[in-house]
């Protein structure tokens, strides 16, 4: 059996989708190829984002916000988007995902634990889905 992919999309690739490749990859233990990519990246990812990240013991510091390209979504048997609307490319038979997360940006820490912590319950969900069992973090 190969390894599955999960490619998760937000505009910047900067706070949603960078947290929930952070959680999927520490929760999966290397049994789901991660990536995160977004329509318009930002310059560096959100810093109360890595913060929070920080609290549950996953650091995305030396992430980087990455453009979406077609190869990520063609390579990718999962594809989450948060909010990125219609310029994510479609392709016929692959798995989509949209979930509909508040946007972290420009928020402080207090707002953002709860959308860190949606994530973190929805990558367990996907890891299910999946069938891989999630590890201890």
């Amino acid at each position: 059996m190969t390894k599955p992919s999960v490619l998760f999309v937000c505009v910047h690739n900067a706070g949603r989708s960078q947290m929930a490749a952070g959680f999927l990859t520490a929760l999966s233990g290397g049994a789901v190829e991660v990536r995160s990519a977004g329509s318009m990246p930002a310059d560096r990812v959100n810093a109360v984002a890595v913060d929070a990240m920080a609290e549950v013991g996953i650091d995305i510091r030396a992430e980087q916000p990455k453009v979406l390209t077609t190869d990520a979504v063609q390579a990718s048997d999962v594809v989450v988007t948060m909010g990125c609307g219609d310029v994510c490319p479609f392709f016929p038979g692959k798995r989509y995902e949209d979930w509909v997360l508040e946007d972290p940006a420009g928020q402080g820490i207090e707002s953002v634990r709860p959308i860190r912590d949606e994530i973190r319950g929805r990558v367990l969900t996907l890891l299910g889905e999946l069938g891989v069992e999630p590890v201890s973090i």
